[in-house]
């Protein structure tokens, strides 16, 4: 990182003007973080702004996660991010908000995209336009907020469900279009969940679904993903995380991760002494696999 921040579970947009931009969850005294680059590798400045100083009235109004912001076709953006439930908090859900600029401040919906508290609620959600123009959000179910304790609070048995689930949306972003579908869950190996999931679609054809695993407070957190040849799966997962603790990389906690559009980086946070940091790398994509080069 340029310096030591605390900014977790970035995503990254490239502006119109060619700039780069990166929204982090809830810290240094911003509900959502904004950074910004003149290149997708940095270095990285962040800004004295808050892009969604109101997450609804159905949030407290803190502890927002996860934000992801997209462009749409008519040139306006949408933000979505994990709002703290007001009623029980819990649980987070998912929430939209918009801005006719990149900076906002977005203006939240008042109804969350998605919230089933029966099943945890549901987090990180990361947007996708397919090479058609058909448009996607990716979420976690936040089923290990219900679970019964021990990492994550999903470490003793019964281990509850943490499912990836597609769900694809209008050319606004918002309306939803059928009903959502799992991609992927957690097993055994990836511990008590899986999260963090965005898409990338390569010019191969190859869907690439980066994701999580782990319990983010311990070193076993990665950077994993899956590959398809269709966006709605069969996903395969890949043999080893793209990221793992004090593998060659040399960092701690690597997770939540997002790709740029075209593919050549990706953006996620690792331990630092600030915290969470930013952290960025090229990638390249060589049939199924993921490799990162440096």
């Amino acid at each position: 990182p340029t310096i030591s921040r605390d900014f977790p579970d970035p995503s990254i947009l490239k502006a119109k003007d060619g700039s780069w931009y990166a929204f982090g969850t809830t810290s240094n005294g911003k509900q959502v973080q904004v950074a910004t680059a003149l290149y997708a590798e940095g270095p990285w400045s962040y800004l004295d702004t808050d892009a969604l100083p109101d997450p609804g009235n159905w949030t407290t109004g803190s502890n927002t996660w996860a934000p992801d912001v997209r462009q749409m076709e008519d040139d306006t953006y949408v933000m979505y991010y994990s709002g703290e439930v007001a009623s029980n908090p819990a649980f987070h859900c998912v929430g939209t908000a918009t801005s006719e600029g990149i900076l906002g401040p977005y203006k939240p919906s008042s109804e969350p995209f998605a919230c089933d508290l029966s099943i945890g609620g549901q987090i990180d959600p990361s947007g996708f336009r397919d090479h058609d123009g058909t448009q996607y959000v990716v979420y976690k179910v936040d089923g290990n907020s219900i679970g019964h304790g021990g990492s994550c609070n999903n470490d003793v048995s019964p281990f509850l469900p943490t499912p990836l689930l597609l769900q694809e949306v209008d050319e606004d972003g918002i309306t939803k279009v059928g009903d959502p579908i799992q991609l992927l869950d957690r097993t055994d190996a990836d511990g008590p969940l899986v999260e963090a999931p965005a898409l990338l679609r390569h010019d191969n054809g190859v869907y690439t679904l980066f994701f999580s695993s782990g319990c983010f407070t311990e070193p076993t957190y990665n950077i994993n993903y899956a590959t398809a040849h269709n966006i709605k799966g069969p996903y395969t997962r890949s043999s080893t995380p793209l990221v793992r603790s004090d593998d060659s990389f040399g960092l701690t906690a690597p997770g939540g991760a997002t790709p740029t559009a075209d593919g050549d980086m990706i953006v996620f946070h690792a331990d630092c002494s600030a915290g969470r940091c930013l952290f960025e790398s090229k990638i390249d994509i060589m049939g199924d696999d993921v490799v990162l080069d440096g």
